[in-house]
């Protein structure tokens, strides 16, 4: 016995299959920030008065630049998959609802580069 409709069964209509896979990258990359966010906010505070030449010499480590970068995308997709739930989940109707999320991604891609571009110039001393 199901409890689908027959008009449900006939037209394929049922779980999308997808919120699992959601749900998991959510938590991995709240866990991924968990210990770069620490080793972002440990590094500005030894590096709190440090000068710009300072502060590009210190990024030019490959590691910390690489660290820097992924922080940041992280942090962007994060956002992007959060903002993602709270739309599907309370705006309405479905034309705005897809405007918006269309509108997040992109700000949030393009900020997301932004930011990648700017980590790159400054530690290659651009």
């Amino acid at each position: 016995m199901s409890i689908r409709t027959p008009l449900a069964r006939v037209r394929g209509l049922g779980a999308a299959k997808d919120g699992t896979h959601h749900w998991w990258l959510q938590r991995v990359t709240a866990v991924i920030l968990i210990p770069l966010t620490l080793w972002f906010v440990i590094s500005l505070l030894a590096i709190s008065h440090a000068d710009y030449a300072t502060f590009q010499q210190w990024l030019s480590n490959p590691i910390r630049a690489g660290l820097m970068a992924t922080l940041l995308v992280a942090t962007f997709y994060h956002a992007s998959l959060g903002m993602q739930v709270i739309y599907e989940d309370y705006v309405r109707p479905e034309g705005a609802k897809v405007a918006a999320l269309l509108v997040t991604q992109f700000v949030l891609f393009v900020l997301g580069a932004i930011s990648v571009i700017a980590v790159l110039k400054v530690a290659l001393g651009g």
